[in-house]
């Protein structure tokens, strides 16, 4: 290839990356119409206090302090007619008398486990709990909910659990029920004689077969009808139903901000009509699901953790109010890079060269890039390791496409010097590093980065072929690295002095190959955020595969 047609197709390339990395920041800041909720009130919400960090129903010790659930249900109150609790334990046994003061119904919720003894004290405590209830008269408690997805863990048989209703129902006289996802429901027929009303499950994020937003709505009725249809002549609440607002994408059920606030626009609006009793998912973000579910497991919340609303129910919805960041953190790059490119040059080479153009769009794009990083992983991260970990590989990999676009940016200033555009990519990464004094150590430093990164990427996707579930695809890590390496093929300059590690990036990189496949297949084609990654890694081996070839000549 010649220079003149490399430069053309770095610039191409960086133009692309720098129009998607903009694109990213600029459309979650258009404002999407969506139907408003037919009113401002919602029926009932499942309420846990674990809203902030650390905070875990894990934790034996921990415990509930009556404020809290004050301050947390004074807050739903403005909202929710009622709530949905999981247990009685932790403080929560103060939920019913605490919902009386705002005018809430409760369901009230027995968590039932494996462990024996535990289910019977839970079970004591609720049975205390609605004879207070009862003897105060407040009575506002709807009714039971005992035990919640136990068939889904596989922790008790279905009868046990039917005896521990009957054992309820017996001891308060009041309506119980059991909850689990809808399946489980036709799969053990057993527990529904023991139930007042059947709780279902209805989540199309979730399902085997993911649905998409704009079939979300249409799935939670197409499954309640298939249950009534199931169990003729028995009453249903749609017990769990909601859309997450961050996380990683299933085929095409794609969590967001603004999807969220259409699942329960769209809902609402469906029940509405359909009349129909449901409780949705959830008050608020739950941090501590995080470490269960990956980051799509803290973000089923209507409130986030600081109790503010994350959508209106009336009115355009708008991602992040803050998009303008990244495209100011772009341009701050863009000039930074160009910049720098103009005075380090020994010429002083204006600023408009082609050279410096490369390096600002290269600059705009790694800028934009890194900070769409941070944007998710303050979403993502879980716990201080966590923490370090992508803080460094953010930093390694603004530090590396840095390193490499300054590199290419000076390859490109030497060969306009050079005065002659049909020189060969080979013959000019030859006069470059004469010019630069062998450029072998910079060179091999360049190497060993690549060498880190596919071993990087390797994980990566031996993680997303083998426990891909819980997983966010890592496309803005990676991108700026893989962009700049590309960037680094199409000069034909050498990384290693002595072309060592061959064999193993060979191996890697066709590795990378095999796993991107893989996981299309596995996330299916509709996946955008799979198809991306796997774009990546194609790009990463190619590169790989030229930069070898050029070492092998050597």
């Amino acid at each position: 290839m010649t220079f003149a047609r490399a430069r053309a197709t770095i610039f191409v390339l960086l133009a692309v990356a720098t129009l998607a990395s903009a694109w990213y920041w600029i459309r979650l800041g258009i404002p999407v119409a969506m139907a408003d909720a037919p009113s401002g009130r919602i029926a009932c919400v499942s309420y846990s206090p674990y809203r902030k960090a650390g905070e875990t129903p894990f934790t034996p010790a921990y415990l509930v302090s009556p404020a809290r659930i004050d301050e947390d249900l004074k807050a739903l109150s403005r909202r929710f007619d009622c709530v949905r609790t999981y247990s009685v334990g932790q403080g929560l046994a103060e939920v019913p008398a605490i919902a009386g003061k705002y005018g809430m119904k409760v369901l009230l919720g027995v968590w039932l486990s494996r462990n024996a003894l535990e289910n019977a004290e839970e079970m004591a405590l609720a049975i205390e709990v609605a004879k207070r209830n009862s003897a105060t008269g407040l009575s506002n408690i709807r009714a039971i909910v005992v035990g919640n997805e136990v068939l889904l863990r596989g922790e008790l048989p279905q009868q046990t659990i039917a005896q521990h209703l009957r054992t309820v129902r017996a001891a308060t006289g009041l309506p119980v029920t059991y909850a689990d996802v809808w399946e489980f429901w036709l799969k053990y027929r057993e527990v529904a004689p023991a139930v007042d009303f059947i709780t279902i499950h209805i989540l199309p994020y979730w399902e085997d077969e993911p649905v998409a937003i704009d079939a979300a709505v249409a799935h939670v009725g197409a499954i309640y009808a298939k249950m009534k249809a199931a169990f003729p002549g028995r009453e249903f609440l749609i017990g769990e139903t909601g859309w997450p607002s961050a996380g990683r994408q299933r085929w095409h059920a794609v969590p967001s901000r603004v999807n969220e606030a259409r699942f329960f626009r769209e809902f609402m609006n469906f029940v509405e009509k359909a009349k129909l009793p449901y409780n949705v998912i959830e008050a608020f973000d739950q941090p501590w699901k995080r470490k269960l579910e990956g980051t799509v497991g803290g973000y089923w919340g209507l409130y986030d953790d600081d109790l503010r609303d994350k959508f209106p129910l009336s009115g355009p919805v708008t991602e992040d109010a803050h998009w303008w960041v990244g495209i100011v953190v772009g341009f701050a790059g863009a000039v930074g890079f160009a910049l720098f490119g103009a005075l380090s040059t020994p010429t002083r080479t204006r600023i408009a060269s082609p050279a410096n153009m490369v390096r600002a769009l290269a600059g705009f794009f790694i800028g934009a890039i890194a900070a769409a990083e941070v944007r998710h992983f303050v979403f993502a991260n879980r716990d201080p390791f966590e923490w370090l970990l992508t803080i460094f590989l953010t930093a390694s990999a603004v530090v590396t496409a840095t390193l490499i676009a300054e590199r290419v940016g000076r390859w490109i200033a030497r060969g306009e010097s050079a005065a002659d555009e049909e020189l060969t990519c080979a013959a000019m990464a030859d006069a470059f590093g004469k010019r630069a004094g062998g450029g072998t150590l910079g060179g091999a430093f360049v190497g060993a980065l690549q060498g880190f990164w596919l071993v990087a990427a390797t994980i990566v996707n031996l993680l997303l072929v083998f426990d891909a579930r819980y997983r966010d695809f890592p496309s803005l890590l990676f991108a700026p690295v893989i962009v700049a390496y590309a960037m680094l093929a199409l000069t034909g300059s050498t990384r290693w002095s002595n072309g060592t590690h061959e064999i193993e990036e060979k191996i890697l990189s066709r590795g990378l190959v095999v796993g991107a496949a893989v996981i299309v297949v596995m996330e299916l084609p509709i996946n955008t955020s799979a198809d991306v990654w796997a774009l990546l890694c194609v790009m990463f081996a190619l590169s790989t595969w030229i930069n070898g070839r050029r070492e092998a000549a050597v």
